[in-house]
């Protein structure tokens, strides 16, 4: 059984059913939270099946369940402790990873049964528990694993993790005191497994990791040979090489370093998708102090605007955090202003929510919720008029689509402006016989808040 869930995407819970060879063992799993957890959930999948496990489809029928855990925020670490106590309950075998697992007591003081737990990004330590409590015999006649590996998203799409953890330490956040410094993959295997996914027919790329635009930064940006030539491990060396598969590839996570803005002309030229997430937090310059974020919302206007100069089609998507301690309300003006002159696309908002071990819990003058929950709603109604007014805009034009899903009424896809779960869709009435992966033109014709609805051309 493979469950996901995960608050960053949306993901809806689902099951997906591998054929099982009832000789060999099954292990049953649980994979939660955001798509950097989903890669690893796919690693060890991808590392298991290789081996002869099989995965099984129900509780009942796994030998023993892991659950890789969310720690990000409350309501995630509630989550993870309640799945697993669900798997004790219908399995009771279970071992746990994830960002929760650095709260090894805590897990443990609940759920004294688990049988192992281990933290983040710890592929060997879960397989080494896998092999403790079943082992399993290799068969090494039976090729069990395709060259891209084990996915859970969609074959047309896959996320590509490119570093784990990071060197931040913004006090909202605990991240890096679950996954650790920023650890970033060599260039040259980065490479060859989005060469590998790309031969596999996958057409879109997202690009993960806790801090997208530092990669390389722990290798010294060192160089690594690749197709005959030298490429440095650093971000923008990494989008051109990725920009020659011929397929999508999508920036998340972005931190807004100055180097970004030496990517921008690769989305002017088409090498990689006009998209940047960057999440900007907030923009008051004490706020932003106060989150050890760096920058001013003036800076940021000026480089959006130089942005667009260079690529005009750029989407720009952003998350913020309203109701952080010691916000005023002329602060939290500042931030709607911001929204209005940097005219962002796509915008996610969460109310602060105090995490566990962050330091912005210390902090004074925390907001009341009622006001935190009414700023959060005049954020997102401020915003929706600004994402209505930029989708209608579009209304008119041919764009390149790329269909996610074929129903009853049509086609369902995204643009080039809309990553998977997170952001807009395009319906297209009628179009059955499309097929799930392919790229058809569409013109636009209506919009509303969040989506677009067009025609085949």
């Amino acid at each position: 059984m493979i469950r996901l869930s995960g608050n960053w995407a949306k993901l809806p819970a689902l099951f997906l059913f591998l054929e099982l060879k009832m000789n060999d063992p099954r292990v049953g799993f649980i994979s939660l939270g955001c798509p950097k957890a989903l890669v690893d959930s796919e690693q060890i999948l991808t590392r298991l099946r290789s081996e002869g496990y099989q995965v099984s489809p129900t509780y009942q029928d796994a030998d023993l369940v892991i659950v890789n855990t969310c720690g990000f925020i409350d309501a995630a670490v509630e989550e993870s402790l309640d799945s697993i106590g669900e798997a004790l309950a219908k399995n009771g075998k279970v071992i746990v990873t994830g960002c929760l697992g650095s709260r090894e007591a805590e897990i443990r003081a609940k759920h004294p049964q688990v049988l192992k737990v281990t933290g983040a990004h710890a592929l060997e330590e879960v397989v080494s528990a896998v092999h403790e409590y079943l082992p399993a015999p290799h068969n090494p006649f039976l090729d069990l694993v395709p060259p891209q590996g084990i996915k859970l998203t969609p074959k047309h799409y896959a996320y590509l993790k490119i570093s784990e953890g990071c060197n931040h330490r913004c006090t909202f956040c605990i991240i890096p005191s679950m996954r650790g410094h920023l650890v970033s993959r060599p260039v040259d295997d980065v490479l060859l497994e989005a060469q590998r996914l790309a031969d596999a027919g996958v057409k879109e790329l997202l690009v993960v990791s806790q801090d997208t635009s530092a990669y390389g930064l722990d290798l010294k940006y060192q160089s690594r040979h690749w197709n005959g030539r030298e490429i440095k491990t650093q971000f923008y060396d990494l989008a051109e090489a990725l920009g020659d598969l011929g397929i999508w590839v999508r920036m998340h996570y972005v931190y807004p370093y100055p180097h970004v803005d030496h990517v921008i002309p690769l989305m002017a030229e088409g090498k990689i998708l006009p998209y940047l997430d960057i999440p900007f937090q907030h923009a008051s310059s004490r706020i932003l102090k106060l989150m050890k974020r760096p920058a001013a919302a003036e800076n940021n206007l000026e480089r959006i605007k130089a942005w667009r100069e260079i690529c005009p089609d750029l989407t720009l998507r952003s998350t913020f955090i309203v109701g952080f301690p010691g916000e005023t309300e002329q602060e939290f003006e500042e931030l709607l202003d911001f929204l209005t002159e940097a005219q962002m696309d796509r915008v996610g908002c969460f109310a602060y929510s105090p995490v566990k071990g962050a330091v912005a819990n210390n902090l004074p003058d925390p907001i009341p919720e009622e006001v935190k929950q009414e700023r959060l709603a005049r954020f997102m109604e401020h915003q929706a008029k600004i994402s209505a007014a930029r989708l209608q805009q579009r209304v008119g034009r041919i764009e390149t689509v790329l269909i996610d899903e074929v129903v009853e009424e049509g086609a369902v896809a995204r643009s080039k402006a809309d990553a998977p779960e997170i952001d807009g869709q395009v319906f297209i009435d009628g179009a059955t016989h499309l097929q799930v992966g392919d790229f058809v033109q569409v013109q636009l014709e209506e919009a509303d808040e969040y989506d677009l609805w067009g025609r085949l051309i």
